[in-house]
């Protein structure tokens, strides 16, 4: 069963994770330098700063206990040059040891929420410089090019996030069907064997011991004795009838 991802405000002790794995998206970036320092101690201190600034957040996906990704996003509230509010996805990253397992969705789906709590009516996202998953990602569910960013309406992200939410459940329970019916076939056809039958039979003599090598026994011979060893009683008639 996929581990289920939680999402959640970040804290102080969450910190060092995230710095961590910002500095793995560093590496990954074809412009990492650009992006932020490799130093852990510095990012773990400018981290602590981006959450003071007004309208930032730090959301972070866990998957049973352990950070596995996270968004940095801020609230941009209306301004001289606009008069509606709008959600900012300014990083957005997923360990690579724990993709395809619906933390990006999860992490965009934070963002839809945020953003519809706040009336924003677009959210805008930077992607990872180099990062053509990402962008395929963004493009999926909806974003489009919007100068060197992506945007994509509040209402149309929701949409599609739930439209993939709906085709991963019913692939989820395709697959768990197949899964039971491979298990109950495999528990059919070599489940545990009843021998008592067979022993108590060979305590009775009913079983024949047979001088021939099994090589040249004919299948007819094994036949005639797997029979004797369920009926016990078919044996003892064939004797009786053999002595008469």
């Amino acid at each position: 069963m996929r581990a289920l991802v939680d999402v959640r405000p970040a804290v102080a002790s969450d910190l060092p994770v995230l710095a961590r794995l910002s500095v793995s998206a560093r590496h990954e970036a074809g412009t990492g330098v650009q992006l932020c320092v490799s130093d852990e101690e510095r990012l773990t201190r400018q981290l602590a700063t981006l959450t003071g600034l007004p309208g930032g957040r730090i959301k972070v996906a866990v998957i049973e206990g352990q950070p596995v990704g996270f968004m940095l996003v801020r609230i941009i509230e209306p301004s001289l040059f606009s008069d509606v509010t709008s959600v900012y996805i300014e990083a957005l990253y997923v360990s690579q040891d724990f993709r395809r397992r619906g933390v990006g969705h999860a992490l965009l789906t934070a963002a839809g929420d945020l953003a519809a709590s706040v009336g924003a009516l677009d959210v805008y996202s930077v992607p990872l410089p180099g990062s053509r998953g990402v962008q395929r990602f963004l493009a999926r569910l909806g974003f489009a090019p919007a100068a060197s960013h992506r945007v994509v309406t509040t209402a149309v992200l929701q949409r599609k996030l739930a439209a993939e939410s709906a085709g991963r459940r019913q692939v989820r329970g395709i697959e768990d069907l197949i899964a039971r019916r491979r298990r109950a076939r495999i528990e059919t056809n070599s489940g545990p064997l009843d021998l008592r039958a067979f022993q108590a039979s060979l305590a009775t003599g009913a079983v024949p011991v047979v001088d021939q090598p099994a090589d040249d026994l004919t299948p007819e011979d094994l036949d005639r004795d797997v029979e004797r060893a369920g009926h016990p009683e078919h044996s003892g008639r064939r004797r009786e009838h053999q002595a008469g």
